[in-house]
């Protein structure tokens, strides 16, 4: 525990400061001569600040490794366990505090020779926002926090806004992004959401506002995270193994060997993050890597005119280069791609410039151009963007007691990308939408046309045939969505017959054109068959996912309608009818239905927005959702119904409990 100011004690008696420590590292901390990197961690809403182990410990590991030339000292916060997702009064309570805390933690360094002059911040759930909220402070200043990581934090708005506290909240911290974007350009912000597993915070919410997506922010979904390929849900995101080693590698990457703190380039950390976050190429990060190498002759050199080449290696004592001249091959293809078995992280594959001989010593190293899957290290290259190049050289390192395969193959694009379109919402999963793949290809991209709003979602099947019985290397399947960093991926035997579910956690941008994709990278002497169905259960699922919060509101108007048809019935006949009779009589969705489409369609317009405003009534659902691109014109008919059946049953269920409880009563008193 950190002792803090007594004034900060004595204003914020429920909330305390702890750093992290285990093993001999404990020990020799306790007097705080700390000589490290700040972290500071910030939990959510009735999170613990012991939270912070997980990634305290795996960089206790990974700072050994490296025989502690860096380490970071992680901290954390106790909040109190407050529930500040269902009352918003303590949030800006926690966000001064956090404040003080960063002033507390950067006094421990002064006078040391590394000492830090900012802090990143790792914020689960509300704790991220509560970092992002820490800019709004007047007296804050923006150089303390240079690198934010938030984990499953709704950010676009509260999950549900069960009071004005919570939604101005988040009205200021969103605002003064927007506004105040170019102020930020210092900070670099990195979003990880939880996928589809994460019941809590859906991960459209995850994503950070749109107006203040400037240069210096990335929002992903675990589910892409290379290495991690996985959905979390909403508190195992905080200990999630592989998302944890990513934001370690991560955190020791972006150090400045200079100042022995996290770099004060922006673009060096945001290069970092997209390497562990988005697209790893199987190399260890290099913040320059040199654009020329010289490659060793002593290796066997082999020529390739082949379209198509297979190579196993196994127990290969001798090093060779395979080189493949482009000249030849650049009029009757558009695109080469090759894949590597063997996932280290040594250079592979280079680009040799115009060379006319068999060897190539001087090349350009394109294995940053490759992109690590599960089971395999993939390039496709474009030969039109290579011009200069005028042989691909893939090396084979001698390898004793390992097996591996290289593919390569050269293709046009138009031979290998098929459009499916995808089936109707209201087919209901009976049909479906099929294309047969059979040429014999190592990539396939299926463009699913037509796919491109929250309530669509699919079952995709995939089955593959085979020639020969011989063994093979898993298939990868890739749902890649263009507009945001959501794919998901599945790994299959072959031959197999595999289901993948296809649905989107926010919808397509209006000025955007670009289509989804299933990407299959496949063997060479398998037939595939891609077949799409409508998933009812899934369609109904992303209707509960972006709009449980407002059935609530529906079962309650379902209940004053059927308490008005009871009072009517009471004045007209003296008697008060059953309360399921009157609701199946009263209840009608033509009577709710029309005043949510008007009032929706006036809030479009500024004069109406201002009488609302005046009159202080809350945002219509619906409009925030609209605003959202999360509402569609049949949903609020769906959530009708829905709270129609909630209220009819809870009418049953009450009044038969009643009558139960009232002759057992009986039974007993008399």
């Amino acid at each position: 525990k950190i002792k803090l100011p007594k004034k900060t004690a004595r204003r914020y008696p429920a909330y305390e400061l702890y750093l992290y420590g285990e093993g001999n590292y404990a020990e020799e901390n306790k007097n705080l001569l700390l000589t490290g990197i700040p972290v500071l961690f910030l939990p959510g809403n009735a999170g613990s600040y012991r939270q912070v182990r997980s990634l305290g410990s795996i960089a206790l590991r990974k700072a050994e490794d490296v025989d502690f030339k860096y380490h970071f000292n992680f901290f954390s916060v106790n909040f109190n366990e407050e529930l500040v997702a269902l009352y918003g009064g303590s949030l800006q309570r926690q966000t001064k505090f956090v404040h003080e805390c960063i002033k507390v933690i950067l006094k421990l360094y002064r006078g040391r020779e590394f000492a830090p002059t900012s802090v990143a911040i790792v914020g689960h759930s509300m704790g991220g926002l509560v970092a992002r909220a820490l800019l709004t402070l007047k007296n804050f200043k923006p150089e303390f926090i240079n690198l934010l990581i938030t984990q499953a934090t709704p950010h676009v708005a509260p999950v549900m806004p069960l009071d004005k506290y919570l939604t101005d909240f988040y009205t200021a911290v969103n605002n003064h992004w927007i506004l105040k974007a170019q102020d930020l350009r210092n900070l670099t912000t990195l979003s990880v959401a939880g996928g589809f597993r994460d019941y809590q915070v859906r991960s459209g919410l995850a994503f950070l506002p749109r107006l203040s997506q400037h240069d210096s922010a990335l929002s992903v979904v675990s589910s892409a995270v290379p290495r991690a390929w996985a959905s979390t849900d909403h508190l195992s995101i905080v200990w999630c193994k592989e998302l944890i080693l990513a934001t370690i590698r991560a955190f020791f990457d972006l150090i400045d060997e200079n100042t022995r703190q996290i770099t004060e380039d922006p673009k060096k950390r945001m290069s970092v993050l997209n390497h562990h976050f988005v697209r790893h190429p199987a190399k260890i990060f290099e913040e320059n890597p040199e654009a020329f190498t010289e490659l060793s002759g002593a290796f066997m050199w082999i020529t390739v005119k082949a379209s198509k080449w297979t190579y196993s290696v196994y127990n290969d004592s001798d090093g060779k280069y395979f080189t493949f001249p482009l000249a030849s091959h650049r009029k009757s293809y558009s695109h080469v791609y090759c894949e590597n078995s063997m996932l280290d992280t040594r250079s592979w594959i280079y680009g040799c410039m115009n060379s006319n001989s068999l060897m190539c010593l001087k090349v350009t190293d394109l294995s940053w151009r490759a992109e690590l899957l599960p089971t395999t290290k993939v390039v496709i290259l474009k030969l039109q963007d290579y011009p200069s190049l005028s042989h691909i050289v893939i090396q084979v390192p001698p390898m004793v007691g390992n097996k591996y395969t290289l593919d390569c193959e050269f293709f046009k694009e138009d031979s290998r990308t098929v459009q499916l379109p995808v089936t109707h919402l209201l087919s209901f999963g009976f049909s479906s939408s099929k294309i047969l793949l059979n040429s014999t290809g190592l990539l396939y991209n299926v463009q699913l046309q037509h796919f491109n709003q929250i309530y669509q979602a699919f079952k995709i099947y995939v089955e593959s045939h085979c020639q020969s019985l011989k063994e093979r290397k898993p298939s990868v399947y890739r749902v890649h969505i263009p507009w945001s960093h959501e794919d998901s991926i599945t790994v299959a035997k072959i031959p197999s017959f595999t289901e993948i579910s296809a649905k989107l956690h926010i919808a397509r941008p209006q000025n955007d054109s670009r289509v989804p994709e299933l990407n299959i990278y496949s063997s060479s002497d398998c037939q595939y068959e891609v077949i799409v169905k409508t998933s009812l259960s899934q369609v109904l699922g992303q209707i509960i996912r972006f709009h449980a919060g407002a059935l609530p509101v529906y079962v309650v108007s379902s209940i004053l309608l059927t308490y008005g048809g009871q009072l009517s019935t009471l004045i007209s006949t003296g008697q008060c009818s059953d309360f399921c009779f009157e609701l199946v009589r009263t209840a009608k969705p033509y009577k709710v239905e029309p005043l949510i489409s008007i009032a929706v369609f006036l809030q479009g317009f500024n004069w109406f927005r201002e009488i609302w405003e005046s009159l202080s009534l809350p945002e219509m659902d619906a409009a925030e959702r609209s605003s959202q691109d999360a509402w569609f014109p049949v949903v609020s008919l769906i959530l009708f119904l829905f709270g129609t059946g909630f209220a009819y049953w809870s009418g049953v269920f009450f009044s038969t409990s009643l009558r139960l409880f009232s002759s057992l009563w009986l039974t007993l008193i008399r």
